[in-house]
């Protein structure tokens, strides 16, 4: 049920966010997409991570990048609008890659304690504690 809200917010939020940028002149259709599907990526990245510590500053880079696409977009700039959203939507991987890669990270470390756990315990003489 959670994700199913999570998903209805993204497609509300990109829609808006369509209709938006459609009332937009002087940007090409294709521009206002991307910068859509931009946000889309960092509203994806921000439930990944959630509080997670991993990737919060490659999260915040793609959200500036995001608001400066949004602007190029009010100011009928493509150049810059096309590739901030570029930007945003490089961000946000990289921030969901990292946070990825620390809980992958924790799982192997964990992983390892219990292996090392468990060499110790065979290798224990037997009837001690």
């Amino acid at each position: 049920m959670n994700i199913s809200l999570r998903s209805v917010a993204l497609v509300a939020s990109v829609t808006s966010s369509v209709l938006m940028l459609s009332a937009c002149g002087g940007v090409n259709e294709m521009t206002k997409q991307r910068v859509a599907r931009s946000e889309t990526a960092v509203n994806q990245a921000q439930a990944t991570l959630g509080n997670s510590e991993a990737g919060a500053i490659e999260l915040q880079q793609a959200k500036d990048y995001f608001a400066q696409a949004k602007k190029a977009v009010d100011d009928n700039d493509e150049v810059k609008a096309e590739r901030y959203a570029n930007q945003a939507e490089l961000s946000a991987q990289l921030a969901v890659a990292k946070s990825q890669n620390a809980t992958a990270r924790k799982a192997a470390d964990e992983l390892m304690a219990s292996i090392q756990t468990l060499r110790q315990e065979t290798n224990r003489p037997a009837g001690q504690p």
